[in-house]
Formats: structure tokens, C-alpha cells, sequence
């Protein structure tokens, strides 16, 4: 099988780790992955900020670059739910703004083909031992697009319960935000970041050396506050921990 990694704006700039074991995990799964280089943003930022039509170039250009593949996978719940829920609504109201039919036919075949990577393991691959070894006490925070515009359930857990070493320890609150919100936590910081602190201090009390997620935007969130607190958890994303072995730990 052939996929397409999508990699996204903040792994490609900040968390390039995070796609090399998207592509490590795969593999050896027996997927072939390419990295299509003229990927770009998906428009989320801009799309949630207000200018939906300034993101409907990028999601055009998405379409482009991605629509000739059997699927798509990206280590993000955020922009995974951009594809697959916002994609076909933004068709919907070009055309109810009378802007004709040709916004929806560009974007509608890459949004039933997009998988966050979890969704991809488990309903397509019909995986859940993916053959890792992680000898660490994890907890797992589901993310707000994870939780409730993908509906990932408990995929996440269920490969991580999976992994060689791996204690599971079930996070207090978990179904409660972060506090990130992308932009929610510039134009609110102060409540951002008190969120931020109850998340960490939740992780703390399950005794666990690792909070994982799908997202590193929320980790990326999560991980300054854990540095100004000098907690002792530290933040690493599910595909890490997935990708690693005894042959090649991760951490």
C-alpha cells in the first residue's frame, strides 16, 4: 500500500522527529510512504481565525498535491479534522454563496482518504501491536479534535496497552482541554495557561514519566508548562512511542 504523509505546518518546523517515526513505524509495517514536497498548510489557522476564504487557495492547493493517492496520513488530529470536517463545509458554503460547484468537486476525494495516524493503524492496517517496546509509565491525553471531530475513541489507547514496557496509567480529566485552542491561547493566555497547569498537574498524579498525544501542537502547549512547573513528565507523541524498539529505542 501506498500512502501520503502529511506531515503539517508545526511537525515540519518544530517536530521533525515526530515524522520520521511516522515513516519508521509505517514501514515497517510494510506501507510505502511517500513526502509529497509541494505539501504547504492546510488553512486551519487561517480558517478558524475568520478568513475562510484566505484558506480556500490552501485547501485547494491540498487537494492537488495529495488527491492522486490511496490515503493520507498525518500525525495530527487538529489538521486531520481540518480535511475531513471543514473541507467539505467550506465546499458547502461556496456554493450556497452562489460561487459554483467547483470548490466542492476539487476537495471532496481527499476527505474520506485522510487518516490521523491512529485511525490509519487500527481501521485500515487492523492493527494494534505494532511491535513497539517503550519501558515507561505513559498517560494519554486525547485531544479535543481527536476526541471530538474525529471521534478516535479509544484507538490510541488500544495500541498503546499494546506496546512492549509500556505502563498505562489513566489520565484524571482527560476529556478536559488543554487549553491551547491555537489561537484561543493567544487571545486568552491567562486562561490558556491555567488550563495548561490542571493538565500537567493531572498527569503528575498518575505518576507517569511521559504524556503522550496525537497532536504535538497541544503537546508544544503542554511542554512550556511543564518546563516553567519543572515537572518531572515529559511530553512525546504517540508516533514516538509507537516507532520505538529495542533495536532502536525512541527515548
Amino acid at each position: 500500500m501506498r500512502v501520503a504523509l502529511f506531515l503539517t505546518c508545526v511537525n515540519d518546523t518544530l517536530y521533525p522527529d515526530t515524522g520520521r517515526a511516522v515513516v519508521k513505524l509505517l514501514t515497517r509495517l510494510g506501507v510505502e510512504v511517500d513526502f509529497p514536497a509541494g505539501q504547504s498548510c492546510c488553512g486551519q489557522a487561517h480558517y478558524n481565525t475568520g478568513y475562510r476564504h484566505g484558506a480556500e487557495p490552501l485547501a485547494r492547493h491540498f487537494s492537488d498535491v495529495f488527491g492522486g493517492y490511496e490515503a493520507i496520513v498525518t500525525p495530527s488530529a487538529s489538521c486531520g479534522a481540518m480535511v475531513r470536517e471543514l473541507y467539505p463545509r467550506m465546499g458547502e458554503r461556496a456554493r450556497a454563496e452562489g460561487r459554483g460547484e467547483a470548490l466542492a468537486r476539487t476537495l471532496a476525494p481527499v476527505a474520506p482518504k485522510t487518516y490521523e495516524l491512529t485511525e490509519f493503524l487500527v481501521d485500515v492496517l487492523g492493527v494494534t501491536d505494532v511491535g513497539a517496546h517503550y519501558p515507561h509509565r505513559v498517560t494519554y491525553h486525547p485531544t479535543c479534535h481527536g476526541l471530538r471531530s474525529l471521534g478516535l475513541g479509544d484507538r490510541p489507547r488500544r495500541l498503546l496497552r499494546a506496546v512492549e514496557g509500556l505502563e498505562l496509567a489513566e489520565l484524571p480529566g482527560a476529556e478536559e482541554c488543554c487549553g491551547f485552542g491555537g489561537t484561543f491561547a493567544l487571545k486568552n493566555a491567562d486562561v490558556s495557561a491555567a488550563m495548561g497547569v490542571d493538565k500537567v498537574r493531572n498527569a503528575e498524579s498518575t505518576g507517569a514519566e511521559v504524556l503522550c498525544a496525537a497532536d504535538n501542537s497541544c503537546l508544544m502547549h503542554l511542554g512550556g508548562t511543564m518546563s516553567r512547573l519543572r515537572s518531572g513528565v515529559r511530553p512525546v507523541h504517540i508516533a514516538e512511542i509507537l516507532a520505538s524498539t529495542k533495536e532502536d529505542p525512541a527515548a
